[in-house]
């Protein structure tokens, strides 16, 4: 088996994801597209030589609707011998793409893959290809279905977690999202996104709030005790019957934001690197996916996680970093309390609840802010993993080179 390599890794700034956002006139096309021409003009890269680009996309209709991947690769000017391909595994698609490229080098049906993602939220709202799930009894009854905030909510009030754990987490996640930004750690990796004229727009993540407080957060109102009121709560408690009550903590404070954004990593063998002239920057170690129980949702990277360590003969404690997209402060704090880490070894230059949560691209996003990461504070192995809509978890280990 060929060992797949970490060659680079690319994001755009995440633009707020609503209508006076600055991305919001840019297309997800051109987000990907900009993208991968910064891969190949970074890189000095043959594009020829790529085989595949794999991209995650979350709502794949509309403007980013049907094969995005191969659309991107047409317009970024890539050779057009490189095949692209969407995926959608929701919050995990751009990891998910990732360790397609991965397989795909080490099972040597490709010498260089890209995997990444895109979301334009702005301009195609979440939600807005619909799906059978929540709408089919067939599936929304025998499942226990309940929106996505309720579960958060329930994992809150299963473990225990109140509202000020979750408003202070979201607080060190503002705090640390611009901690890193003035020390200059997403500057290897961010690419600013330009114009049809070629001016810049946004080179920075654009929803951090580094005044965020206790306070602040403390007077917004919870997101989802509404919807647990019309019925959900007692669907989930049907579920859990062991919580008294669903305690509704979660807000737009301590919850993901909705952002746009794209990302890229480039991978590739060890033989492929040496004849472009590329040096390697991390190894492929290990990768799994996993379904958990499908009501209360988001508990599968803690799964996922042990499943991976195990088959890689690895315990949580040989992990040097951590990095849980920030969907909800719950979702971290529970898996955290489960593998027993300390928040230093996670999400240390913050997450998604201070810089967005572009839905098909984040995955890709934290891999290359992890592989920074280690490089930058000389650490070795780093476990990626997101929570999934639908009860699933994806995770990725890699070590640096």
């Amino acid at each position: 088996m060929t060992e797949a390599y970490i060659y680079d890794a690319v994001r755009t700034p995440r633009g707020k994801g609503k209508k006076d956002g600055s991305l919001h006139e840019i297309t997800a096309l051109s987000l990907a597209s900009q993208v991968l021409e910064s891969l190949r003009d970074r890189n000095g890269l043959d594009t020829s030589k790529v085989d595949d680009v794999i991209l995650g996309c979350v709502s794949p209709v509309g403007e980013q609707g049907a094969d995005i991947a191969r659309t991107a690769v047409l317009n970024a000017g890539w050779s057009q011998s490189v095949a692209g391909v969407q995926i959608n595994r929701f919050c995990a698609s751009g990891l998910e793409a990732v360790n397609m490229a991965a397989a795909k080098v080490k099972a040597g049906e490709a010498d260089f893959a890209v995997g990444g993602g895109v979301e334009a939220m702005s301009r195609v709202p979440m939600g807005s290809d619909g799906g059978a799930w929540p709408v089919d009894p067939s599936s929304a009854f025998s499942t226990y279905f309940v929106p996505q905030g309720v579960s958060a909510d329930m994992i809150a009030s299963k473990w225990g977690f109140s509202r000020d754990d979750v408003d202070a987490y979201s607080v060190e996640s503002h705090k640390r999202s611009a901690k890193s930004w003035a020390e200059g750690r997403f500057n290897k990796s961010v690419v600013p996104v330009k114009d049809q004229l070629g001016l810049t727009i946004l080179d920075r993540d654009e929803t951090i709030r580094p005044n965020t407080d206790m306070q602040t957060l403390g007077a917004l109102n919870p997101s989802f005790a509404m919807m647990g009121e019309m019925a959900f709560d007692s669907v989930i408690n049907q579920r859990y019957p062991e919580v008294e009550r669903v305690n509704h903590v979660h807000t737009p404070g301590n919850s993901s934001g909705i952002v746009d954004g794209s990302a890229g990593v480039l991978i590739g063998s060890l033989e492929a690197g040496k004849a472009a002239g590329l040096k390697p920057r991390a190894r492929i170690v290990g990768a799994a996916s996993i379904g958990s129980e499908p009501s209360i949702m988001l508990t599968g990277p803690e799964f996922v996680a042990n499943k991976l360590l195990a088959k890689l003969g690895m315990s949580a404690t040989d992990i040097d970093l951590y990095e849980l997209n920030e969907a909800f402060a719950a979702v971290v704090l529970r898996f955290m309390q489960a593998l027993d880490i300390d928040h230093d070894k996670i999400n240390v230059c913050g997450g998604a609840i201070a810089m967005g949560h572009p839905l098909g691209a984040t995955g890709a996003m934290i891999t290359g802010t992890v592989l920074d990461e280690l490089e930058r504070s000389g650490k070795s192995t780093a476990l990626i993993t997101l929570c999934i809509g639908g009860g699933m978890g994806t995770a990725t280990v890699i070590e640096r080179v």
